[in-house]
């Protein structure tokens, strides 16, 4: 299975990582990052493109894998909704569309939200936004796309939030979660937990498109199942 990873140096990207190169059956995972990453593996490539809105040229290196995780993502603190849009919605697809026109076979899993509203009709921005992104990645030709809506996640091996008020909030509250995890039904879940599910559900597929937290836990335990359909 090779593997193409967006977002390796944010905290869901890094745990990602970390289970792919611990996945014998991952042959191989290019990352493409903005900056390094700060580690080696033998079966690690990166690819740096600072402006990752300009791949065009870059675009047949990125064809050829079995799934793309795109944990690629900002936080909405701050910004009103034509910035979000710009960074989430207009970013996403600058890279998926030809993508999917490159190769179809390919999975692709998002990392979204839980609260995402694809009506578009809430009174959360980020929602909105995020709905949006997930409707138009739900439209694309690839062989199977798959929406990750996380609640919560804890950092498991040393990864952090590259926003500030994040990482001080894991940091702080961490070793509380840890012990309500067995209370929440998956709604809080680890960077473990994610990275696994992405490898089963790229595997394997899934029975739905959308993937609530209960959802990615279950996937995460799937080893070895059978391929779901997506219909």
């Amino acid at each position: 299975m090779r593997v193409l990873l967006f977002g390796a140096t944010g905290m869901v990207g890094r745990g990602v990582l970390r289970e792919c190169l611990a996945d014998s059956e991952v042959s191989q995972v290019l990352a493409v990052v903005r900056s390094p990453i700060g580690m080696r593996h033998d079966r690690l490539l990166e690819l740096i493109h600072e402006d990752l809105f300009a791949l065009d040229n870059r675009m047949e290196e990125l064809a050829d894998f079995d799934a793309c995780f795109f944990c690629l993502g900002v936080s909405s603190a701050g910004m009103d909704e034509e910035q979000y849009a710009h960074l989430t919605y207009e970013l996403t697809l600058a890279i998926a569309r030809p993508l999917a026109e490159l190769n179809s076979g390919m999975t692709f899993i998002y990392v979204s939200g839980v609260g995402t509203d694809q009506s578009e009709q809430g009174s959360s921005m980020w929602a909105r936004v995020k709905g949006r992104t997930e409707k138009a990645l739900s439209q694309l030709p690839f062989r199977s796309v798959h929406l990750f809506r996380p609640a919560a996640i804890l950092p498991m091996h040393g990864e952090r939030s590259s926003t500030p008020a994040l990482h001080y909030f894991y940091l702080l509250t961490g070793w509380l979660f840890r012990p309500l995890r067995r209370f929440t039904k998956g709604y809080i879940l680890t960077t473990e937990e994610v990275g696994r599910a992405m490898l089963n559900v790229g595997r394997n597929g899934w029975s739905t498109l959308v993937l609530e937290p209960p959802a990615i836990r279950q996937a995460a335990l799937q080893q070895q199942s059978p391929p779901f359909s997506q219909e």
